[in-house]
């Protein structure tokens, strides 16, 4: 199971930021030829994988990072992307309250400044304050706001919720962040 983490992190690298990595190309929905990630993790120092294994990556991923199309000839990364990629996110209606973790150094800006997506194409929100935990968690001491979703949404702004429950804006301003 530690050589299926080891590749799942991989093709998370080359799925979401660095396709070129191991020679392969996106659609512009963000979908790979799932035979041309195998070849290209294939071929290189330390990696492995085959159709089984992709497979269960996908089934067991924790986060449902990853989706097949329908024939399974073709995979993505449900979203976190930092190329310009459109993975088909349906707009919806967010709950009033949603949640963003961070470490405690990246704070003060966040109140001055808003959430902004940084290197990704959308700041990545959680329905519930344990997921912003363990997101924050990954950034140092964990800092976590709450996002007044419901009068962002009736203020005009745009949410999307991905395929693997994240919901996702291109900015909050900081007029729309609390803290508690």
């Amino acid at each position: 199971m530690k050589d299926l983490k080891k590749t799942s992190v991989f093709m998370s690298l080359i799925l979401r930021h660095k396709p070129e990595a191991i020679g392969i190309s996106l659609d512009s929905h963000g979908w790979a030829s799932v035979q041309d990630l195998i070849a290209g993790i294939n071929k290189t120092d330390g990696y492995y994988l085959d159709m089984d294994m992709l497979e269960t990556i996908v089934r067991t991923d924790n986060k449902q990072r990853y989706s097949f199309n329908d024939d399974h000839t073709l995979i993505r990364a449900n979203q976190g992307h930092s190329i310009n990629v459109d993975v088909e996110l349906k707009e919806a209606e967010p709950p009033e309250q949603l949640f963003h973790g961070t470490g405690e150094k990246s704070a003060a800006s966040i109140r001055k400044e808003g959430l902004k997506p940084q290197s990704r194409l959308y700041v990545h929100l959680s329905k519930d304050k344990g997921t912003a935990e363990k997101v924050g968690a990954r950034h140092g001491k964990p800092h976590i706001f709450f996002v007044h979703s419901g009068k962002m949404f009736r203020a005009g702004y745009k949410f999307y919720l991905s395929e693997n429950g994240v919901w996702l804006t291109k900015s909050v301003p900081p007029e729309f962040l609390g803290e508690r």
